[in-house]
């Protein structure tokens, strides 16, 4: 299959907010072009993206996966939904035993394991020492294996071949959010999934420097003899225009998934609604740091959306420079900036002739973009040809 990338380019404007945090509780920064900017960690974008394949139903439950490290109660859960006469301990035992047989490393958590035995309470179900990514699919066959083993399982999964079985199903049939993010488990590395999409770190266009709220707060009981405060604290905050960028290998995601969700559909159909999901996910999605506080309900201004042969390219280095806001703020200098850096660097490096690029813009300060790509009225116009787009590419390589 030959090579390709899906580019997703988006700048978003936000107010006073507080979407990622570092360790202190300020809102996370870096250094680049030598001015501090704001930053927005990929791994919480990533988050919110993924959250929002769910919030939104843009994917079946079924195409989705669960990372968790209590994946004996989850694999319970789906023993006893399958057979109520393996109800309980039976149940634990089994799914604690098949996850082993898997190669997983578990156990009992000693914090939990002493406040159990403190309060008097039956030990706790053993854990993974890690966040686990398993598929929908994933834990049904284990689930499924491990019913098999109900009247002996120690026996059952002393046998190479069960093991086998079990490695294989934790392995296979993976669902559309471990193709797409990737999977890495530290103790069997060789089933690690490779991530399909590559998140950058957002930053913003221009300098930021983090400020502070003081804020108080009243109580309600107090009396006019009762003066001051109830409770005073302070909240770091900054506000910014983001550059968010994405690249999606829509060649990795298809192998990763390797065959139809179901039996009855053709590869084609669940790379295309991946695709899709992915795209309005990573565009309409947003990290929620502070979000009661700050309400930053912002959606982007300017999109820019390339599926290309060649490797992926950001365009950061069009803020290499930060925005200066002369002009009163900072979209339009960023959006005229990104309309001159595009073509610019296409231009330079060569541009395949089968790229394709699409842009979704809101508002007169976009529209300059207009000239760069097939221009989107609305977001459902734009996956859709994305998702078409990538279809016919699958189905007809060049």
């Amino acid at each position: 299959m030959n090579r390709y990338y899906l580019d997703v380019h988006a700048l978003q404007t936000v107010p006073p907010s507080n979407l990622n945090r570092d360790d202190t509780g300020a809102p996370k920064t870096a250094v680049y072009g030598g001015v501090p900017r704001a930053r927005v960690s990929s791994q919480a974008w990533k988050r919110a993206t993924r959250a929002y394949f769910e919030d939104e139903q843009l994917l079946e439950p079924s195409e989705l996966g669960v990372r968790t490290k209590k994946i004996v109660e989850v694999i319970a859960a789906r023993i006893e939904a399958a057979d109520a006469s393996l109800a309980g301990t039976a149940a634990q035992e089994l799914a604690a035993d098949v996850v082993q047989a898997a190669g997983l490393k578990i156990e009992v958590p000693k914090r939990k394991a002493d406040a159990a035995s403190k309060n008097g309470e039956s030990e706790p179900l053993p854990e993974a020492k890690y966040l686990m990514f398993l598929s929908s699919r994933q834990l049904d066959g284990l689930a499924a294996l491990a019913a098999e083993a109900a009247q002996d399982s120690k026996t059952f999964f002393k046998d190479k071949k069960n093991k086998d079985r079990a490695k294989a199903l934790a392995d296979s049939r993976h669902s559309v959010d471990i193709a797409l993010f990737g999977r890495m488990v530290a103790d069997v590395t060789d089933i690690n999934v490779d991530a399909a999409v590559q998140v950058a770190h957002a930053i913003s266009v221009h300098r930021v420097d983090n400020e502070s709220d003081y804020y108080t707060a009243v109580d309600d009981r107090n009396t006019d003899a009762e003066p001051g405060a109830g409770m005073i604290g302070t909240v770091d905050f900054n506000s910014a225009t983001l550059y968010r960028y994405a690249a999606l290998g829509v060649h990795q995601l298809a192998d990763t998934l390797g065959q139809g969700l179901r039996e009855d559909e053709s590869l084609t159909t669940p790379v295309r609604r991946a695709v899709e999901a992915f795209v309005r996910s990573f565009i309409e999605s947003l990290p929620k740091g502070k979000i009661n506080t700050f309400g930053h309900h912002t959606l982007p201004e300017a999109v820019v959306v390339k599926l290309r042969t060649t490797r992926p390219i950001s365009f950061v280095s069009a803020f290499e420079e930060a925005v200066r806001g002369d002009q009163g703020g900072h979209l339009r200098e960023a959006v005229e900036r990104l309309a001159d850096y595009i073509p610019d660097i296409e231009r330079t490096y060569g541009n395949d002739a089968t790229t394709l690029t699409w842009v979704l813009r809101v508002g007169a300060n976009t529209h300059k973009l207009s000239g760069i790509g097939t221009e989107a009225q609305s977001l459902g116009e734009l996956v859709t040809a994305v998702g078409q787009a990538v279809a016919q590419r699958l189905e007809t390589p060049a």
